[in-house]
């Protein structure tokens, strides 16, 4: 195959309809504040905050300077039985913003990463204790946690499992929480449904509680379409994890730095998990990072035997690598000086109201928000599921809206910076596209 300059053959585009895309293609160039500007030199509302990540918008002067400043000082140190002084000092700021006995902080850089991270400490934390029986896994239906092996099997998105074999061994699934009777265009956090957390004593029995390591759910489902918890669902959900012995870690890769209105979900629902993943705007999305919390219980219970020994066989070559670190340092000190951690509660009902603005509309058979999020799902056509909601993405782009879907439900989740004529912007634009779809 011979390769010109730009051609688009060599690279295989991830989630992506690689021959839709490469027949027409859609390029971005350049980023600054709200805005992406395209390769034809329009400019396009960053309605997602690229991929869930861009949390204080985009070029902002701190972490660029973060970024600039440590590439001269210090560009790569290794990541094993060597530290520097970045590592500490972010894991630190980390660990303060975190309530409770969350108080310990292992790096990776995805996702992905944190939640295999997550999965393994769960394992080897029950055998370290002399419980080495507890080896399953219990995810949810339509839950998203990554794409490597760990996170595909917890996970519950058919389509993301389907093609990859039997997967991990040992795992079940909670049923999930969408579509409940009583439900639908709710303002918030839902009234119906906390007794499917009860699922978990259903599995409890099937399985054995004893043999069960832990529990991982999204507290509020981004991927799968904007799912929130029902009230009372995830204090539930941790008094069954505490009466079995069970740990129950929150995937956080979305919800954390500000998405809702609050630090973390861990914040917003006032439940406390025993392990947090995160990643995506810890670094606001400007260089691949990712950090798992744990509770003072977990690494306690590691730090025995010979102090020579290394305690978790387990990390990566860039766990908590230099440019990375004044990154995330960078983006730390942008939210604290913007208060854009709390700014979602701000516009809240601004954003609540916009969001409901789309009811009864043509196709719109449901709307839920939270903080900075919203999904709209669409009725699909028949036989084709997720056609509608990609054409409306195609025609948001064309008018300068960047969306995003899944399915047929069209997500929102912009930067944090977000202002009410933005919003307003939006929702037009929106309305607009709905009341035009086939």
């Amino acid at each position: 195959m011979t390769l010109r300059p730009n051609d688009l053959n060599a690279y295989w585009m991830p989630f992506t309809a690689n021959r839709q895309f490469k027949a027409n293609p859609r390029m971005i160039v350049g980023a600054d504040g709200m805005y992406f500007k395209t390769s034809d030199g329009r400019d396009v509302l960053d309605g997602i905050a690229g991929l869930w990540c861009c949390n204080a918008g985009h070029n902002r002067p701190r972490i660029v300077e973060a970024i600039k400043k440590q590439v001269s000082e210090l560009d790569y140190a290794p990541a094993f039985q060597m530290g520097h002084p970045k590592q500490f000092e972010l894991a630190s700021r980390l660990a303060s913003m975190m309530p409770g006995d969350l108080n310990r902080v292992f790096f990776t850089n995805s996702g992905s990463e944190s939640v295999e991270t997550a999965l393994k400490m769960a394992l080897a934390y029950h055998r370290v204790r002399g419980e080495g029986h507890r080896t399953r896994l219990i995810g949810r239906e339509k839950g998203y946690h990554g794409v490597n092996f760990g996170g595909m099997s917890v996970g519950g998105m058919p389509a993301n499992r389907k093609m990859f074999g039997t997967l991990v061994a040992g795992v079940d699934h909670l049923r999930h929480t969408h579509g409940v009777e009583g439900n639908l265009f709710a303002k918030g956090q839902p009234e119906n449904g906390a007794e499917l957390a009860d699922d978990l004593e259903r599995l409890c029995q099937l399985h054995d509680p004893s043999t069960i390591a832990a529990v991982i759910v999204e507290p509020l489902a981004g991927s799968a379409g904007v799912i929130l918890p029902p009230k009372g669902y995830l204090e539930r959900l941790r008094k069954i994890c505490d009466t079995h012995g069970i740990l129950l870690i929150f995937d956080e890769v979305i919800t954390g730095f500000g998405r809702l209105g609050t630090p973390f979900a861990v914040d917003k629902f006032g439940v406390e998990p025993d392990i947090v993943t995160t990643a995506k705007g810890l670094t606001n999305g400007v260089i691949p990072m990712g950090a798992v919390f744990v509770q003072d219980k977990i690494y306690e219970a590691f730090m025995e035997g010979p102090e020579n020994m290394v305690e978790f066989f387990h990390g990566y070559t860039f766990s908590g690598n230099p440019m990375a670190c004044a990154a995330a340092l960078g983006t730390l000190d942008t939210y604290q000086e913007d208060g854009l951690l709390t700014r979602a509660t701000d516009l809240s009902d601004y954003w609540q109201q916009a969001v409901h603005s789309l009811k009864g509309l043509p196709h719109v058979i449901d709307l839920r928000n939270m903080g900075f999020i919203a999904g709209i799902e669409l009725e699909p056509y028949p036989g084709k599921p997720t056609k509608r909601a990609f054409e409306a993405f195609l025609k948001a782009y064309e008018m300068g809206l960047l969306i995003r879907t899944t399915g047929d439900t069209i997500a929102l989740s912009p930067p944090l910076i977000i202002e009410k004529t933005h919003i307003d912007f939006a929702f037009e634009t929106l309305a607009t596209i709905i009341r035009n779809l086939e």
